[in-house]
């Protein structure tokens, strides 16, 4: 990783210049960074990364935006319409996302002073939230989606399997959504102890105590870990629905799926997110708390360090980098 001098961009018709404030280091990130690939997306070229994103107008050219406005982004430019799933266009095949590897050439993200974004894509944020509590607008949309695809979970008893920030924050948006109960599971006490702090009613520690079996009605499963997706399973009670939220390497998962089939659970996939931001800068704006799943905060010139605290499951929730 490198900091380098770029030309500051132009923006065009129908676009606006931001000027970056903070910026999320997501586990896409991590797996970039780290690992050189998230899933099947692998980086073949310099990658600025980045998407989960707060700033202020710098410029616009229709003069809609004053300077100084401040917003969220919605990092998605969606692709080619498909008719069979028109309402889903974060589905539709050649779109992109900021900061990631899926295109060729690769979608340069949100780790640079100023970036270029389309008008649709700029979200101007209530007074109440912060510029830095913005920056978890992007993964608790993650989250909110993910409940939208397990059909809700008013009044339901919610399992959250892996409590790293995308957990805490779909953990924290279950509880405010309605949930009658949300049990948040890890192998590290320190993310069990933030998902106390944002509400989770109970937690489990899965190495030293096994998830109870058919205990709950949906459960949202955000760690990636084929072991915890067989836990899933077993956790959820008869015809419950788990939706898989974290990235799966790429290629064959060892994944017991007799449960699946003799409970007849229903196992969802679930893909960023549609519109549920603008959910997520509503429940930001009603419950400042939600930033406490914010624990670090990097200056740029020590991104180094922030992706490497970022990568401490244990000490870190949602760490920012800060422009």
């Amino acid at each position: 990783m490198a900091i380098t001098d770029e030309e500051v961009p132009e923006p065009q018709a129908g676009q606006v210049r931001i000027k970056v404030a903070f910026v999320g280091v997501c586990g896409s990130d991590l797996h970039y960074y780290f690992e050189g690939a998230n899933g099947a997306f692998v980086v073949r070229e310099p990658l600025i990364p980045g998407h989960e994103l707060s700033g202020t107008v710098d410029a616009d050219p229709s003069g809609e935006l004053q300077p100084g406005t401040r917003v969220a982004i919605h990092p998605a430019r969606f692709g080619t319409r498909l008719s069979e799933i028109s309402d889903r266009p974060h589905l539709w095949p050649r779109g992109s996302y900021l900061g990631s590897a899926s295109t060729n050439p690769h979608t340069q993200g949100a780790m640079t002073e100023y970036m270029i974004v389309e008008r649709s894509m700029i979200r101007v944020l209530p007074a109440s939230i912060s510029l830095k509590g913005a920056a978890l607008a992007e993964p608790l949309a993650v989250g909110i989606h993910a409940i939208n695809i397990a059909g809700g979970v008013e009044g339901k008893k919610v399992l959250v399997s892996g409590s790293g920030p995308i957990g805490l924050l779909a953990a924290a948006a279950a509880k405010l959504l309605g949930a009658a109960s949300v049990t948040a599971s890890d192998v590290l006490d320190g993310p069990l102890h933030r998902a106390h702090g944002v509400g989770a009613h109970a937690t489990v520690k899965v190495t030293e105590t096994p998830l109870p079996v058919e205990e709950f009605d949906v459960v949202l499963e955000c760690s990636g870990v084929p072991r915890a997706i067989s836990a899933a399973l077993n956790a959820v009670r008869r015809a419950g629905v788990v939706v898989q939220v974290g990235m799966l390497p790429a290629g064959d998962q060892p994944i017991a799926l007799a449960s699946l089939v003799s409970k007849e659970v229903q196992l969802r996939g679930t893909f960023r997110f549609n519109n549920e931001i603008d959910d997520a800068i509503a429940l930001l704006a009603n419950n400042p708390s939600l930033e406490q799943v914010i624990t670090h905060t990097f200056s740029i010139d020590d991104a180094i360090a922030g992706f490497e605290m970022a990568k401490n499951s244990e000490l870190s929730g949602k760490v920012l980098i800060e422009l």
